[in-house]
């Protein structure tokens, strides 16, 4: 619900701004996956590793720092949003500034949908989604209807119906969240916080620095046709981000049952999210000519096409490695996490702009997709080294037998 209410904001504000304008939303919504990811570092992940499968009364006391650390980062995000934009002015400034305002809502109603699944209580998190849908959808119609569909009011529109899902969140859990209690979150889990922090942070900073960097060099239209693209795989992005609300109590539950069959679970995390992706990419270059195009992005459809085939092979790349990523949660690896996600986004930030130097709108993306593929290897490679150091072993390397045992001489005895 959540995926799908994010698919249908891109789709409406596609088609009912132009190019440029599309871009400015898409460099705030860029910077929202920034603060979105911070909080995830430093409230949910820890969250999702400690408390998942615990009791009620104590996953409730965890919630109320972790909520509350949401919180925290979502006023610092805003404030710094609102100075942006101001300094930025025009467009994109508005932009940034109806997102700082509704940033600290935005992320704690993020916070709730994950702590839910924690607990197994993923009903809440679907009840609490729709209701941001059923309170946005009805907003983003009426500001169009009514001569008011510029970028501020669609961002407030969205942002502030998530407001009303936190405060829905904390109705729900029965727990309010704690800016007190957030800085004993911190200190308790400051071992895994920060290194996540910096892993999810350094993650997406691959979508906000190649999105600032494209603005300069080709300008904000080249932003919004990638992110357009992007939208386009957005049916698939909702089984994605679906099946990773899961992926991660679900690998540390594993591990304490059976934890010879982690490494199992994420080849097959990945091989079916790949699957999936490759197949709704191949629908997608086969159907978009055929009118799907125009029905889901208007008249940026003609133009974002060149581009599906690049950003499919992304999209793959990204659920080859979620595998890996799942595993090094799982088993606590937070510092071979954390290098491997800044590598990569180093490497995938480098091809995004080497691409937009030499090839423009489309080398950008073809250059970044290759750097997703080397990313893949090398998050593989760090999960290998993790379940190592766990006294276990890649499924690849569990099928082979071990060597045998020499028997022992029982003459000799």
């Amino acid at each position: 619900m959540s995926s799908l209410t994010n698919f249908l904001l891109s789709a409406f504000v596609a088609r009912s701004l132009g190019a440029a304008e599309f871009g400015a939303f898409s460099l705030a919504y860029v910077t929202y996956g920034l603060g979105i990811n911070a909080s995830r570092g430093l409230a949910v992940e820890p969250l999702l590793i400690r408390f998942s499968d615990t009791t009620l009364p104590a996953w409730r006391r965890a919630c109320a720092g972790a909520a509350g650390t949401a919180v925290g980062v979502g006023i610092a995000g805003g404030l710094i949003g609102i100075a942006a934009g101001a300094l930025l002015g025009g467009t994109t400034g508005q932009a940034f500034i109806a997102l700082g305002l509704t940033l600290p809502g935005l992320l704690l109603q993020d916070s709730w949908r994950y702590a839910f699944f924690a607990v197994g209580k993923g009903y809440h998190a679907f009840i609490n989604d729709t209701v941001w849908a059923a309170v946005q959808i009805p907003l983003l119609i009426l500001l169009k209807e009514t001569g008011h569909a510029q970028v501020f009011w669609f961002v407030i529109a969205w942002g502030g119906a998530a407001c009303v899902g936190a405060a829905l969140g904390s109705l729900q859990a029965r727990v309010l969240p704690s800016l007190g209690q957030a800085l004993h979150w911190l200190r308790r889990h400051r071992d895994l916080g920060p290194r996540y922090l910096v892993e999810n942070t350094g993650g997406n900073a691959v979508d906000s620095l190649r999105a600032y960097s494209v603005t300069r060099i080709l300008g904000l239209s080249a932003v919004g046709l990638i992110q357009a693209a992007g939208v386009l795989m957005g049916p698939f992005k909702i089984i994605y981000y679906g099946i990773s609300l899961i992926t991660i109590p679900e690998a540390a539950r594993l591990l304490r049952r059976s934890p010879r069959l982690l490494s199992l679970f994420c080849f097959a995390v990945s091989g079916g999210l790949a699957l999936l992706a490759f197949a709704w990419g191949l629908a997608l270059l086969v159907a978009l000519p055929h009118g799907l195009g125009h029905l889901m992005l208007g008249s940026l459809w003609r133009p974002a096409y060149p581009l599906v085939l690049p950003t499919m092979f992304s999209v793959m790349a990204m659920c080859a490695g979620t595998g890996a990523s799942v595993g090094l949660h799982a088993l606590g690896a937070a510092r071979r996490s954390m290098r491997n996600t800044l590598r990569t986004a180093f490497l995938i930030v480098a091809a995004a702009v080497i691409g937009a130097l030499v090839a423009g709108t489309q080398g950008t993306v073809w250059f970044a997709a290759g750097a997703s593929w080397v990313g893949v290897l090398i998050a593989w490679w760090q999960l290998k080294l993790a379940l190592h150091d766990a006294g276990l072993r890649l499924v690849g390397e569990w099928l082979r037998p071990r060597p045998a045992t020499p028997a022992r001489d029982t003459a000799a005895d």
